[in-house]
């Protein structure tokens, strides 16, 4: 343990504290402005780009490589700009009023959420391939006066919302961003930091569906700790994949316009082919991509080769774990790439650890060091006792990106979230000694057998290393005498003809007894949410409906 000089106790490589069992970021301090100043996201990062060199005026700030459209810095400002004035004027929009939007990516999103953040008004995306009834639980959780939403989701929408829904692909709404004459100033709306900015729906790991408000304050904290590891480098070119209704997109949406970066983003279906496309048309220097598109590049094999990829610098992966296999094969693949992971929930305003530069990609399975102005502690999930490095534990964080709570859900914050100001993740992880998180798996989702726990991530990843899987997932199987026993759902490579019993030595090989999978079977495909996580209750299902 090495000591700084004086009282304190913090290692200056992990950044523990022996004292308080405590982690704390190494990373520079992120200054953050009074907290009793009004201010709003917009109004923050639009002085953020008056302040650090301005982009130049031929920046684009939005492209849709689809139809080839950019929106230039100085226009995209005064769009902001106008569509406020528009909103506050024609629509009566005010601070305290809440506008739900249902829409795939598109060059409009970024503008819209800048101009009601202006106005004070809560920002409340959801998925556009959500069901009615999934709509109608979130609309009653966030109560919006009006809703956002294009020709295509637009039945989806309930009628009885006071200001109606607003089409985003229709001539109205373009002439609400476009006004002949002079640009109208941003509108003085009186917006306090502890307003809430955004109501994001969590996957819900536990239970139903919430909504999470995240103030003013909780974004300008995540820009902030952004800032303060900026590296000075030309512009980036950022192609996001990932839906602006999630935290990571819409977090990414935000990060970039406040660094006066460029902006692609891809609408609807993905498809691998035309992403790469734009990786070379627009001559993309990160991506910020879900776990399942770096699989799916992964598998295109020599095909990549028909693509120039040259300027492409970093891949951010978050919203799951990526399996050390899947990295090994793209480091082969793109060997100047680095691999950007992170570790963030919609709770926590997106991204608590990050991997930043070169050194900290080459961490092999790592998801990144504490970003700044937050706080860490490994607790043992049965005693709630704080444990050292490297010894695994539940995650709790602390600082100011934790959420104002579930909206209409006080016995849910109060369950997640202790007097200290202490959020629990439900995750299992460990910080190793140079201060890199470890995810291990989630706590509900560890199989119980005989009293071990067994951690369903650990023997996908091994399962996935096998040359004739394709893809895998690990749940509880009910069992008499051990409690829970692993159970595999595997797809198999085509053509192959690996059995049960193969897969089970495999496995057996590698690992503690009480850790062998002791089921197999044999499914097409493995289902996951849009983000790329395993929907384990579906599996689990499956696996009972086999009793």
């Amino acid at each position: 343990m090495s000591h700084h000089t004086g009282s304190s106790c913090i290692d200056p490589n992990s950044g523990f504290c022996s004292k308080t069992n405590t982690f704390h970021s190494l990373r520079p301090k992120a200054p953050l402005p009074p907290e009793t100043t009004p201010l709003s996201i917009t109004h923050f990062i639009f002085s953020q780009l008056q302040a650090s060199p301005p982009p130049p005026p031929s920046t684009p700030a939005l492209i849709d490589p689809a139809t080839r459209r950019c929106i230039l810095y100085p226009d995209f400002t005064r769009r902001v700009q106008t569509l406020a004035a528009s909103l506050q004027s024609q629509l009566n929009l005010s601070n305290g009023h809440t506008a739900f939007v249902l829409s795939p990516n598109s060059l409009h999103l970024p503008i819209l959420f800048f101009s009601l953040f202006s106005l004070g008004v809560t920002v409340s995306p959801s998925n556009p391939a959500s069901t009615n009834p999934e709509i109608s639980r979130q609309i009653h959780l966030s109560k919006p006066v009006v809703a956002f939403a294009t020709s295509a989701t637009a039945h989806k929408v309930p009628s009885s919302l006071r200001y109606g829904t607003v089409l985003l692909d229709s001539a109205e709404f373009e002439s609400m961003m476009t006004c002949p004459g002079p640009t109208p100033e941003l509108p003085r709306a009186r917006v306090n930091q502890s307003d809430t900015a955004a109501i994001l729906y969590s996957s819900g790991t536990t239970g139903m569906v919430k909504g999470v408000a995240l103030t003013h304050r909780n974004w300008i904290s995540m820009l902030a700790a952004a800032f303060a590891v900026r590296a000075s480098s030309p512009p980036a070119v950022w192609l996001c994949t990932v839906p602006f209704f999630h935290v990571y997109g819409f977090g990414v949406c935000m990060r970039v316009l406040a660094f006066g970066e460029t902006l692609a983003s891809i609408s609807g279906r993905f498809d691998l082919r035309s992403t790469l496309s734009a990786v070379e048309e627009f001559r993309i220097t990160h991506a910020a991509w879900a776990p399942p598109v770096v699989v799916a590049l992964v598998k295109l094999g020599s095909e990549l080769g028909g693509y120039d990829l040259s300027s492409l610098q970093v891949i951010a992966s978050g919203g799951a774990p990526l399996a050390k296999s899947v990295i090994d094969k793209l480091k082969k693949r793109l060997p100047n790439v680095q691999l950007a992971q992170g570790f963030g929930l919609t709770e926590t305003t997106g991204r608590v650890f990050g991997t930043v530069g070169p050194n900290e990609t080459r961490v092999e399975g790592a998801v990144g060091k504490l970003m700044s102005n937050f706080e860490a502690k490994i607790v043992d999930p049965d005693t709630g006792i704080a444990l050292p490095p490297p010894t695994p534990g539940e995650l709790w964080v602390r600082g100011p990106f934790l959420m104002k709570g579930y909206i209409g859900d006080e016995a849910a914050t109060a369950s997640t979230m202790d007097s200290q100001g202490w959020f629990k993740t439900g995750d299992l992880c460990y910080i190793d000694e140079q201060g890199y998180l470890f995810f291990v798996d989630r706590i509900k989702e560890l199989i119980k057998y005989k009293g071990y726990q067994v951690a369903p991530a650990e023997l996908e990843h091994l399962l996935l290393s096998h040359p004739d899987i394709v893809d895998a997932a690990v749940v509880p199987y009910p069992d008499e005498e051990a409690g829970q026993v692993p159970m595999a759902f595997v797809v198999r490579r085509v053509g192959s003809v690996v059995d049960e019993s193969q897969i089970k030595d495999f496995i057996a090989k590698q690992v503690a007894p009480y850790k062998k999978i002791r089921r197999v079977t044999f499914i097409n495909e493995v289902p996951k949410s849009a983000q790329g996580k395993v929907m384990r209750k579906e599996l689990i299902k499956l696996a009972l409906s086999k009793l």
